[in-house]
C-alpha cells in the first residue's frame, strides 16, 4: 500500500510538461488515451452514476495575457507545442481557446503555468 500512495504522490507532483510526456507516453507505446484511462479509472471506482454526472473534458480558455505578455506567449508556445507566431497570435486574440478537450489534470496544469506566467485563464 505504501508503494501506491508513493506513486500517486509522484503523480500529483508531475509539472504540466511532465504530464503532457506522460500522455503521449501512454498513447504512442500502450495504445491508451489519457481522458479515456480517466473515465475507466472513475467509472471502476465509488459511484458509477456520480462519475457519469462529472465533466471528463475541458476547455483551457485565455481570458488575459496580463501584465506579462512575452511569458505569455512563451508558456502557451511550450505548453502546446505551436510556434512562437502561432502562440503569439494565439495570446494577441485573447480571450481565446488554448486547449479544448483536455482532462481535468491536464487543464489545471495548464492553468497553473498560465496563470504564473501572468495570465488570467479560465477553465470550461
Amino acid at each position: 500500500m505504501a508503494d501506491l500512495k508513493q506513486f500517486a504522490e509522484q503523480l500529483v507532483n508531475l509539472t504540466v510538461k511532465e504530464v503532457n510526456e506522460l500522455a503521449t507516453i501512454l498513447k504512442d507505446e500502450y495504445g491508451i488515451e489519457p481522458a479515456a484511462a480517466a473515465v475507466v479509472v472513475a467509472a471502476g471506482g465509488g459511484d458509477a452514476g456520480a462519475a457519469g454526472a462529472e465533466q471528463t473534458e475541458f476547455t483551457v480558455v485565455l481570458k488575459d495575457a496580463g501584465a506579462s505578455k512575452l511569458g505569455v506567449v512563451k508558456a502557451v508556445k511550450e505548453l502546446t507545442g505551436l510556434g512562437l507566431k502561432e502562440a503569439k497570435d494565439l495570446v494577441d486574440a485573447a480571450p481565446t481557446n488554448v486547449k479544448e478537450g483536455v482532462s481535468k489534470d491536464e487543464a489545471e496544469g495548464l492553468k497553473k503555468a498560465l496563470e504564473e506566467a501572468g495570465a488570467v485563464v479560465e477553465l470550461k
